[in-house]
């Protein structure tokens, strides 16, 4: 993977496809053509209530709709059924594949909402990768809808929650990210990349001690193609990555936060790809990463990430994870997937 994230200048010359796609261009899940609502509640009622669940109406339906056409499917199916479609996927299946089969019927921005439930990553030691992946890796646009559904399920907008559970430097770096408000300007000055590279060097490696937030300043507010830009101009300037600077000067969660922010601005897909390898690497199957990144990124740059896979890993992902799991919930996820490469 070193060599991915070392190799500046590919990235540079790459369009950041994850942050300017709208769903559904670079996706394997495509909204249905002839997408006829009644049917599909039809279909999804006998799969449920005939003699035994048919689990692969279920898979083929809610991994060939749309995100807008599952909700319009959920909505026709309450009004139907005087029931809740996901309870009733809760209800007929049960564990992976239930929890792959409610993401898939949920909107994104409820499953982000969902993966950020704070009573999961508030208290010492707790994992905020869940976090760090999702506030690091998403749109203005989705961070605000994951804040707006957030806010009706607690109450609280993800901003003021979080202010009573993180603290310091990371909190800092998350709070601003939270916001959704980095700037989405698509024009690069080369002179302000520059200025920023230097900032960033002159503040980690040229002095003793490291001034964060600079850091912080810098890549929780500068836009994506401006980031890319600076990413360069630090390599020239300090002959070191910018993702070997931060590695060296800082640790903790502010470092895997800063991280993660500078891989998904060279290539998001890329970020996804290696979280999907380490996911299945090794004895046991980290099943929850698995099941959130394949639902998540499936309507909008599923088609990058498996090519990322492939060149980093010489495998597909395909044949990843038809080696690793199997059953429903494999066969939902090579759906997901959608073919070999």
């Amino acid at each position: 993977m070193a060599d991915l994230w070392e190799d500046l200048q590919s990235v540079a010359n790459a369009a950041p496809v994850s942050f300017t796609s709208a769903p559904g261009e670079r996706g394997t899940i495509k909204a249905k053509p002839d997408f006829n609502v009644s049917e599909d509640v039809a279909a999804l009622r006998k799969a449920i209530d005939g003699i035994g669940t048919t689990e692969k109406t279920l898979i083929d339906i809610l991994t060939h709709r749309s995100s807008s056409q599952k909700q319009a499917i959920s909505k026709a199916y309450e009004e139907t059924t005087k029931r809740i479609l996901v309870n009733d996927l809760k209800g007929d299946t049960s564990g992976k594949f239930e929890k792959l089969l409610v993401a898939l019927a949920r909107s994104p921005a409820l499953n982000d909402a969902k993966c950020n439930n704070l009573k999961q990553i508030s208290g010492a030691g707790t994992d905020t990768n869940i976090l760090i992946e999702i506030l690091a890796s998403r749109t203005n646009k989705q961070i605000k809808e994951l804040s707006a559904v957030y806010a009706e399920q607690t109450k609280k907008t993800l901003v003021q929650n979080l202010k009573t559970e993180v603290s310091g430097d990371f909190g800092k770096a998350i709070l601003l990210l939270a916001e959704g408000a980095r700037d989405e300007s698509t024009n690069v000055n080369a002179d302000k990349a520059k200025e920023d590279a230097k900032a960033l060097y002159q503040a980690g490696e040229k002095r003793l001690g490291t001034d964060e937030s600079k850091f912080i300043e810098i890549l929780c507010k500068r836009s994506i193609p401006h980031l890319r830009q600076t990413i360069l101009e630090y390599k020239n300037i300090s002959g070191k990555t910018l993702q070997k600077s931060i590695e060296k000067e800082m640790s903790g969660k502010l470092e895997d936060l800063l991280v993660a922010v500078v891989k998904c601005v060279m290539s998001t897909p890329a970020y996804f790809a290696e979280k999907l390898y380490k996911s299945m690497k090794g004895a046991g199957t980290d099943e929850t990463t698995l099941t959130r990144v394949m639902v998540s990124r499936g309507e909008i740059d599923m088609l990058d990430i498996r090519a990322e896979f492939k060149k980093l890993y010489q495998r597909s992902l395909y044949k990843e994870i038809s080696s690793d799991v199997s059953g429903n919930y494999g066969d939902c996820l090579k759906m997901i997937c959608g073919g070999e490469d």
